[in-house]
């Protein structure tokens, strides 16, 4: 199983390549599989590729509830 984590777009070079930061431990990220990425916004990677946006309400309430869920383990 998989689990998406929200990530942050710290930057993106001209080759589609960059970093996202996942609440501090910064990723190198491709970014080749979306159009019009750009720092600040935020996504899901999933083996190096970030491979969805999403809002960031969406990616704040995400966090929010793996928090929790970490709480009760």
């Amino acid at each position: 199983m998989c689990l998406g984590i929200p990530a942050k777009i710290i930057d993106i070079d001209e080759d589609q390549h960059g970093r996202v930061d996942y609440l501090g431990t910064k990723v190198k990220t491709n970014f080749s599989l979306l159009e019009n990425a750009k720092p600040g916004d935020w996504v899901i990677v999933h083996a190096g590729f970030a491979i969805a946006q999403l809002d960031e309400e969406e990616a704040r309430e995400t966090l929010s509830l793996l928090r929790e869920i970490a709480k009760e383990s």
